[in-house]
């Protein structure tokens, strides 16, 4: 292994051993709790523009399972085709033994060409992180000069750009289960694969639409029967166009459902506002409350953004998160239209949330809300 850098904006420089490809990669440095998963993970689209730290120290023991592992023709242990972080921290890479892995971790790194760096304290990092806040930062592997690295790294903004023409389809995606009854057009803005799986378990038929399309003239011409807002990377407030159909969807009262960023693009249509969290919500262990239930709520989360409650209008909370008390989830009180800021479909993570699906799905065959 060769000699690898993490150099973060603030000056501080990690030196640990790198695997993978050779490179210099930029971004966000972020951390998740997760103790498994990493294979998803690396593969969320909302990662993308970030440097990924696991907090769990042994990474890579279980391999990189195969993609022929599918649930209705979606890989079961991916989120999307393709590693989408741009860099990745762990404490310590294992060798990999499992009987579904076809490879080791460095190896598809390096077939990606993707760096890591392995053999540093991420939990002086992480610490570093919850202090100061999530900052920008660089993944050297190779012989640079660092100085110019860390230059560069003090002129980056994460919020300020957009990572979503990155993830978002080219053209129009179909996914159609075994037996199909009804259709939801999804404004993929770097869907995570198990929002795909839990949909066509249910029944429906999936038409997938780069997020620039107008999705209630792509409902009206496939006769489609609700709308979702998928998850995706980046600042939400860039996003005006996509603010702009979403208010459309609101107006019309179309059933529809937004995860994560979607849920955030629903509440800026609604007339809210949003905050950036310090460090963020990412992980498999996150506490929510269900304000309609009472009921608690384990969940998956990977978000750097949050609603302000007080700024919304129309749209109600229906969610709150048990640590922080920020929005976690948000629905309309006269039309059928939810969201949630955690991930329902889990994927890494336990599944306490999969029935907010079940609500959207009682909310496209005429329910009010679906609870």
């Amino acid at each position: 292994m060769k000699p690898a850098y993490l150099i973060l904006e603030d000056g501080t420089v990690f030196k640990g051993r790198g695997f993978g490809s050779e490179g210099i990669k930029y971004g966000e440095v972020v951390f998740t709790t997760g103790m498994v998963g990493y294979p998803e993970s690396l593969t969320d689209p909302s990662y993308k523009g970030q440097i990924l730290t696991m907090t769990y120290p042994l990474i890579g023991n279980y391999g990189v399972p195969s993609k022929k592992i599918a649930e209705d023709g979606v890989p079961l242990h991916y989120e999307s085709d393709k590693i989408q972080v741009e860099g990745f921290v762990i404490s310590r890479l294992m060798k990999s033994s499992h009987w579904a892995s076809e490879k080791s971790l460095d190896e598809w790194f390096r077939e990606e060409g993707v760096s890591g760096i392995e053999g540093i304290d991420t939990r002086a990092l992480v610490k570093k992180i919850r202090e100061r806040g999530v900052m920008m930062g660089a993944l050297a592997l190779g012989d640079y000069e660092l100085d110019g690295i860390a230059e560069k790294v003090k002129k980056l903004s994460y919020d300020e750009m957009n990572f979503i023409d990155k993830v978002t389809p080219k053209e129009i995606i179909i996914h159609e289960p075994e037996r199909s009854d009804r259709s939801v057009v999804v404004v993929d803005c770097g869907i995570k694969y198990g929002i795909l799986r839990e949909l066509l378990k249910r029944g429906f038929k999936v038409i997938r639409i780069p997020y620039h399309y107008d999705p209630v003239d792509v409902l009206e011409e496939f006769n489609a029967d609700g709308i979702l807002f998928s998850n995706g990377p980046g600042n939400p407030s860039l996003l005006k166009d996509l603010i702009e159909k979403a208010r459309e969807v609101i107006e019309y009262g179309i059933p529809a459902m937004g995860i994560c960023l979607g849920s955030q693009i629903f509440s800026l249509a609604d007339g809210g506002e949003i905050y950036k969290l310090k460090y963020g919500h990412r992980g498999i262990n996150k506490p929510v409350k269900d304000l309609k239930s009472g009921k608690a709520l384990v969940t998956t989360q990977n978000h750097g953004y949050a609603v302000k409650a007080q700024s919304l209008n129309e749209f109600k909370v229906w969610m709150v998160n048990i640590d922080d008390g920020s929005v976690e989830g948000i629905y309309h009180p006269e039309k059928p239209i939810i969201a949630t800021q955690f991930h329902p479909e889990a994927s890494p993570g336990p599944l306490d949330s999969t029935w907010v699906f079940d609500v959207f799905s009682k909310m496209v065959e005429g329910e009010a809300h679906g609870f």
